[in-house]
């Protein structure tokens, strides 16, 4: 009887995020059969959503498809299909478009914004987690400056040209110094707007902004928002929003747009295993990053509860997702290949970051920190490093020097049927 090789072990990667693609390029690199399911076709670089949603950068300037940066390993395919559920008894991925079957299974589906059981706060307010969230926000920014533009009402164009971001953390704080610099640099191609009626507020719930970073910075970077022109409301909470309005303490107030950054929390994975989430809905995974009690199951990034040498959860950043899915990329395909033992991984803080601005930034190495211009730069060149790409990496670099120079925005598009549906001005509505 004639015998024949045996099949090569299958892993499925779910989600092509930071963790997810770092993942399968070094699974890929060391010739082991990999299938990525996401529901998007395009790896995102989240960070630099912001920069999308105030005009400062185009879609595709951080975003490329899967297909073209995973394309030169033989051994990985994509599958474009959202995930129904997982069959760990019989290792099987359930997917929109048919079942995939696996040996490895490696969840890495990112998290999400966390409305605190207010959904429908999602629609009226959307987060940065998505192109199509940072278009959205981008057209109601972008109209409500073309909106007061033509209103014959000081009321209206009051409330058009004002712009309220929720939530003091990383995104709240860039997002609010963007769109104040928005404000003041495309204010002078309008001829009824001047640049003093643009108002941005940042509402905190907690007592500072950047609440993960020493106080010292969140001081800093309070105080750089403000030079700014944005009102930054510490020890408040939003009691309702609707899309032109925000009500917090006794006050109701009119609003051109609204950006939700509020707080995160983990997509929906842990639901497809028998496992049982932390509050966050974080997948509970040991050193080796395996799922607790699921043989040859994996969770990465912002999804995995991974507990540090003092038993803290591991932040939800870029840095760490990448790291993860580097560590488990190599030290899996170590194991398919030569039966190697699965090392536990260990978190190296490259520093933690916010920027403020043009000429400002936030740095938090742990035993040290740095803010102001020197670590804008250093933001800058860690932001391009990380990109997925030289050709992204060069488009970003070369748009950023000369909005530096020129202050322009490029990216101000509007699509044609903006005046209709749920992006309508209170005026038209």
């Amino acid at each position: 009887m004639a015998t024949g090789t045996a099949p090569s072990p299958r892993v499925v990667v779910v989600g092509g995020g930071f963790a997810g693609l770092a993942c399968a390029k070094e699974l890929g690199a060391r010739g082991v059969d990999v299938t990525v399911i996401d529901r998007r076709n395009h790896n995102l670089f989240q960070p630099l959503l912001y920069q999308v949603a105030t005009a400062a950068l185009s879609p595709a300037d951080i975003a490329e498809p899967l297909r073209k940066t995973l394309g030169r390993y033989e051994h990985v395919s994509v599958i474009l299909a959202e995930v129904r559920g997982v069959d760990t008894t019989a290792k099987s991925v359930a997917t929109d478009v048919g079942s995939v079957d696996y040996d490895h299974l490696v969840i890495a589906t990112g998290s999400e914004y966390n409305y605190f059981g207010r959904e429908d706060w999602r629609r009226v307010a959307p987060g940065l987690k998505s192109l199509e969230q940072a278009r959205t926000l981008r057209q109601r920014l972008l109209l409500a400056l073309e909106w007061a533009e033509t209103t014959a009402s000081s009321e209206e164009r009051r409330a058009l040209l004002t712009q309220v971001i929720i939530g003091g953390g990383p995104t709240g704080v860039e997002m609010a110094g963007a769109v104040a610099e928005l404000g003041a640099t495309v204010s002078r191609d309008f001829k009824n707007i001047r640049p003093e009626e643009f108002r941005v507020l940042l509402i905190e719930a907690g007592p500072r902004l950047l609440a993960a970073f020493p106080e010292g910075l969140s001081h800093y970077a309070k105080q750089q928002l403000e030079k700014l022109g944005v009102e930054v409301l510490l020890n408040t909470r939003v009691k309702d929003l609707t899309q032109d309005t925000v009500t917090f303490g006794d006050q109701i107030l009119p609003v051109g747009s609204v950006t939700w950054g509020a707080g995160v929390k983990a997509s929906s994975a842990s639901e497809w295993l028998p496992v049982e989430p932390d509050r966050s809905g974080r997948i509970p995974v040991e050193a080796t990053l395996q799922v607790k009690g699921q043989a040859n199951v994996f969770a990465l990034g912002d999804v995995a509860l991974f507990l540090d040498e003092k038993g803290a959860p591991l932040p939800a950043l870029a840095q760490v997702a990448k790291q993860q899915g580097q560590h488990l990329g190599k030290a899996l395909g170590r194991h398919i290949k030569a039966g190697a033992t699965l090392p536990p991984f260990t978190f190296r803080n490259r520093g933690n970051t916010a920027v403020i601005g043009r000429h400002a930034a936030v740095f938090d190495f742990g035993s040290w920190q740095l803010k102001g211009r020197l670590a804008w730069i250093l933001w800058a060149i860690v932001h391009v490093y990380l990109l997925v790409s030289f050709e992204k990496r060069l488009l970003v670099s070369i748009q950023w020097l000369w909005r530096y120079v020129t202050l322009n925005r490029g990216a101000r598009i509007i699509a044609e049927h903006a005046r209709s549906g749920e992006d309508a001005s209170p005026v038209t509505r």
